[in-house]
């Protein structure tokens, strides 16, 4: 696509961009409070407030691990609590809820050990990180399958990946905010309160847009809200409520959901299973989620700074400076992804090339191993980075999907978690060979998606059911005969 075509395809869409950016602030929010903690765990400032520079070394990688791992269990139990909520309350209000929340849990951190906080500090920052978490795993459960379900197909996968685009942006801000606080701050408790204080922003801007934006048409067309869901669509495609995109959208999704809207979570966690193709929408998801987790890259979010020290940087300004660059680089990677490859490669091709260089993570030393992290982080951007938020909030259901998408971030919180616990024990321990392990997984991953993963770009998410409901979707003979019934209804009340 041309740059013509691309500038008259946003002025086509301008409302469905405008949408996607309200609520990637969401994304940039997740991004930097999980680039925040490495570099503010590393400041001398911090260790001595918080008496982590008194503890012995095994302790203080104790206290240092609980102080991570406090916020991943928040986003755990957010994502796998907002589903519930969602299904019955709609996005929009559950989106602003998590907003919210994480504000609330962001101002904790900022105060921790002021006024009378002071003798409990090290407590209200697990409080703190834990609200905090919770909010994070709200809204990295919503977005998703909000913009799935609010964008058009043509440009879905380039609004939907505007999720890593903001989480890589949240990341590199955290970064830098940190090296700024390192270089240019006295070492006192206001060094490494800023970095706290400045995650507080991405959310209010966060709560400030999504107001503006219209509830899921999708969620509309389920509720029977018809009239309002054809003047989201219209906004959306920027056409009239009674053009022919609009009617046959309403259209499919109503067929879609024929006997299926009243539903219960609990009868919808049954649905999961009671289908060969449905269960197959439905365990991609969470399987994508979680090689996401596999690939490492988490690894790199939480400790670069102790692994940019291993790697031979001298001090913790010098090492906050690299993973400052290390953001920059995630950045400018994916945001070149969604603008010339996601819609035209597709979400097939970009996991297999991405996964293919990662099989290369660093194993040699000082600075040749850190070209191999920017390296790294180049072609993780270029697949396992945009594309499983893409394939997940697309090829879930749509009667499933707020179960599914909660399942799927869940088990991409559960992951992210084990993961950042055990690379300091695997970096002790194994060196170089924790990211052989790495490469070997994203070996496999690359392996599976050539195999069974259906190339979905471009189309509906009607049209994706019907894909998985033939025996020709990828290469895998996991598909359905048409005439196979979808058999949720037998879960609907006799009475119907």
């Amino acid at each position: 696509m041309g740059l013509r075509a691309q500038l008259n395809e946003i002025q086509q869409y301008r409302s469905a961009y405008f949408l996607a950016l309200s609520v990637a602030f969401g994304s940039v929010f997740f991004g930097y409070d999980i680039g925040l903690i490495g570099g503010v765990l590393a400041l001398d400032s911090f260790q001595r407030y918080f008496g982590l520079d008194q503890l012995a070394p095994k302790e203080k990688a104790s206290v240092s691990g609980n102080i991570v791992a406090i916020l991943q269990v928040g986003c755990l139990l957010g994502a796998l609590g907002i589903s519930p909520f969602s299904a019955r309350y709609g996005r929009k209000p559950c989106l602003l809820a998590s907003g919210i929340v994480f504000v609330v849990g962001s101002a904790l951190q900022v105060v921790s050990g002021l006024g009378p906080t002071k003798y409990h500090a090290l407590l209200v920052l697990y409080v703190g990180r834990f609200i905090g978490g919770l909010g994070v795993g709200m809204v990295t459960a919503l977005v998703p399958a909000y913009l799935s379900e609010s964008t058009p197909p043509m440009i879905r996968g380039r609004c939907t990946g505007l999720i890593q685009l903001a989480n890589n942006i949240g990341i590199a801000l955290s970064f830098w905010v940190n090296y700024f606080a390192s270089k240019n701050m006295a070492p006192t408790d206001r060094q490494w309160r800023l970095p706290f204080t400045m995650q507080i922003v991405p959310g209010i801007l966060f709560l400030l847009f999504t107001p503006m934006q219209p509830e899921s048409p999708r969620y509309l067309i389920e509720k029977e809200q018809y009239t309002r869901a054809a003047n989201t669509l219209a906004y959306l495609n920027n056409c009239a409520p009674d053009d022919d995109t609009v009617l046959d959208t309403i259209q499919d999704v109503k067929v879609d959901f024929a006997g299926k809207r009243r539903l219960s979570f609990r009868e919808q966690a049954k649905a999961v299973v009671e289908s060969r193709s449905v269960f197959v929408r439905c365990a991609i998801p969470p399987l994508v989620m979680t090689f996401q987790q596999f690939t490492g890259t988490n690894a790199i979010n939480y400790w670069s700074p102790a692994l940019f020290a291993r790697l031979g940087i001298g001090d913790t300004t010098a090492e906050l400076f690299a993973t400052g660059v290390y953001g920059i680089v995630k950045v400018i990677s994916v945001a070149t992804v969604l603008a010339l490859a996601v819609e035209t490669f597709g979400r097939r091709k970009s996991l297999i090339v991405g996964d293919s260089p990662t099989t290369s993570s660093p194993s040699l030393f000082g600075y040749i191993s850190i070209s191999a992290i920017y390296f790294y982080a180049v072609f993780y951007n270029v697949g396992w980075g945009p594309m499983p938020w893409i394939v997940a909030g697309e090829v879930a259901p749509n009667h499933l999907r707020t179960v599914v998408m909660s399942a799927s971030v869940g088990c991409s919180w559960l992951f992210s978690m084990t993961i950042s616990k055990i690379t300091p024990l695997l970096l002790n321990s194994w060196g170089y060979g924790t990211f052989l392990l790495f490469s070997a997984c994203c070996a496999g991953m690359a392996l599976w998606t050539w195999m069974f993963l259906p190339e979905t770009a471009g189309l509906g998410l009607e049209e994706i059911g019907r894909l998985f409901e033939t025996r020709s979707a990828g290469f895998g003979r996991w598909g359905v005969d048409e005439a196979e019934a979808d058999p949720t209804q037998r879960l609907l009340p006799s009475d119907r």
